[in-house]
């Protein structure tokens, strides 16, 4: 019996504070939910913040796969790999911002192939800056989730990115507008950041995802209380991420 290639999901902004990373999270415990084998990994370089949040600890990171691949000591990603629960796995960011600056893209290709066939899904968090990994990484993935939220510089920034994807001919985008994150900034609708953006919304996250005391959860390494105040006070919009998960695995 053949293998089947999991999924690449790269989740991405041009602007920080977002709520990319939650909604990473957040992803992976749906795929959790069903029973999707799932590696996420952090390539938000610089400010990664998964195996922090998850509460796990990161002897090994994408540093050092990318540095055994470049003096040749790999010998397989596993010995990379952080468990987290049956169903997720995690590959954390470098804990030494220095190690960043070391990683080159051209490894990010061999390292997904290494995974491709292991994983039903490889849930990847980015940084906000659209430099040669989120490129390539977009490149490599099946579906890109951009988050835009109701704030002027950021639709200006996503009006630009998207454009330019656009123009490089990625046509696995779907736009989430994040509306938990300063829901007091109401500035536009969702008619008018469609218009801005010249795209479709495919999804949207509303005030009543937002968690008042979301630090608390995260500082105390409560993911799982994370997510079960998440799904009692934003239930709908958590069903609209079931649905966007589902989406991409129908017909398998």
């Amino acid at each position: 019996m053949a293998l089947k290639k999991g999924k690449i999901m790269t989740v991405c902004s041009t602007k920080g504070g977002v709520g990319k990373t939650i909604i990473t999270l957040i992803l992976s415990n749906i795929l959790k939910e069903k029973k999707k084998k799932t590696l996420l990994i952090d390539l938000d370089l610089y400010g990664g913040a998964i195996a922090l949040d998850l509460n796990i600890s990161q002897d090994k990171t994408i540093f050092h796969v990318t540095d055994d691949l470049e003096n040749n000591r790999y010998k397989g990603i596993d010995e990379y790999i952080v468990p987290y629960n049956e169903y997720v796995d995690v590959l954390p960011s470098p804990k030494d911002p220095r190690q960043s600056s070391k990683i080159d893209s051209k490894y990010l290709e061999i390292l997904l192939n290494s995974v491709i066939y292991k994983y039903e899904a490889i849930l990847i968090d980015t940084s906000h800056s659209l430099d040669l990994l989120s490129i390539t990484t977009m490149d490599l993935s099946d579906v890109i989730f951009y988050i835009v939220t109701n704030d002027f510089m950021d639709i200006k920034n996503a009006k630009n990115f998207i454009s330019i994807l656009k123009d490089i001919e990625f046509n696995n985008l779907k736009v989430i507008v994040n509306r938990s994150i300063d829901f007091q900034k109401d500035y536009f609708s969702l008619f008018d950041i469609k218009h801005i953006l010249k795209t479709n919304i495919d999804y949207t996250l509303g005030k009543t995802m937002h968690i008042a005391n979301i630090d608390k959860y995260l500082i105390n390494g409560n993911f799982k209380g994370l997510i079960a105040q998440i799904k009692n006070h934003g239930k709908r919009d958590y069903a609209h991420l079931e649905d966007m998960i589902e989406t991409i695995y129908k017909g398998e």
